[in-house]
């Protein structure tokens, strides 16, 4: 058995994406539903591109848990530790976007956000044996939202320690997400001691920190080996050991930005895994890492949807080989 040499903990979920792009929620017609929820996303960004991954978190018994553990299944996702949940539902939500093709999520249906089975995954019923042989672990903070999730990221934090696993968090910060959101930003900073790579975006920075400086960041946290702030197409800067640096954004043709953030991770954490960690105190490796992630990351947006908009080893290396031959 191949076991996942990355681990990626919390929700996963369909997005329900408006068919029309620029329409306020009632002027919506249709809606087209995609696999999502960024640790899976970046799960199955990591098989893409040839490292192997697992997900753990919960989904409902219903047909969309169902459907959800396929599509991990056929990506080649290894699914040990999903939970089924017997009478939670499987998460939805519902997404517009804009003319540019950035997103705003608008809420979960008839349910409220405290409902859904991912709220529900156990600590207890988190495998053991996956921590023993895994590299990276990849956590959100939505998840730190609910009691039982809150939990669930503890122990995976403390088999990450047993076994020197080192913890990248992704901040991926939705207000709706949380049932009271003023209790986000205590729970974030303190899951922020345990972690080894931190990506954000530019407003999560200034939302978390007053600053958009990756070296600030680094510096006030103490612990990271790593920060990544990303700005959309203004690019992204890094602080990685005494690499500090700015990547200008790839010039593509937006369809939607769904995922996009998240398949920045996992081109950073597969890079992660090709060269090692100890590479990076090398200031030409880390501009590397940090190309190819961005280009994962713009190459999801060329396409609707997370998952099946994802781009496999081959084609990042032919999209990067034209843009510097060009």
């Amino acid at each position: 058995m191949t076991y996942p040499r990355v681990l990626c903990l919390g929700e996963i979920l369909f997005d329900y994406l408006a068919d029309r792009s620029g329409f306020t929620l009632e002027q919506v017609e249709s809606w087209t539903r995609y696999p999502g929820g960024a640790p899976a996303n970046v799960a199955c960004a990591l098989v893409k591109l040839g490292i192997p991954a697992g997900f753990i978190g919960a989904v409902g018994g219903d047909e969309l848990g169902d459907s959800l553990v396929k599509v991990l299944q056929e990506v080649g996702v290894d699914t040990t530790g999903v939970q089924r949940h017997s009478t939670a539902p499987t998460r939805q939500v519902y997404v517009l976007r804009n003319e540019m093709g950035d997103r705003s999520f608008v809420g979960f249906g008839e349910c409220s956000t405290v409902e859904f089975a991912d709220t529900h995954l156990l600590a207890a019923q988190i495998p053991d044996i996956l921590f023993e042989n895994a590299e990276f672990l990849v956590l959100g903070t939505l998840e730190l939202a609910y009691p039982d999730s809150r939990e669930a990221i503890k122990r995976a934090i403390e088999l990450a320690e047993i076994h020197n696993i080192k913890i990248i968090a992704d901040i991926n910060w939705r207000p709706v997400f949380w049932p009271n959101p003023d209790e986000a930003k205590p729970q974030i900073k303190e899951l922020l001691k345990k972690v080894d790579f931190l990506k954000l975006s530019d407003e999560e920075a200034e939302w978390l920190f007053a600053t958009t400086d990756a070296g600030a960041i680094t510096y006030r946290l103490d612990s990271p080996e790593g920060v990544f702030v990303t700005a959309g197409d203004r690019g992204c800067s890094y602080c990685i050991s005494e690499n500090e640096g700015k990547i200008p954004a790839f010039r593509v043709d937006v369809e939607d930005t769904t995922g996009a953030g998240d398949g920045f991770v996992a081109g950073l954490v597969s890079q992660l895994c090709k060269v090692g960690i100890k590479s990076l105190s090398d200031a030409e490796t880390t501009k590397k890492v940090v190309t190819y992630a961005s280009a994962v990351g713009a190459m999801t947006a060329m396409k609707p949807g997370a998952i099946s908009a994802q781009p496999t080893a081959s084609e990042v290396e032919a999209f990067l080989y034209l843009y510097e031959n060009h």
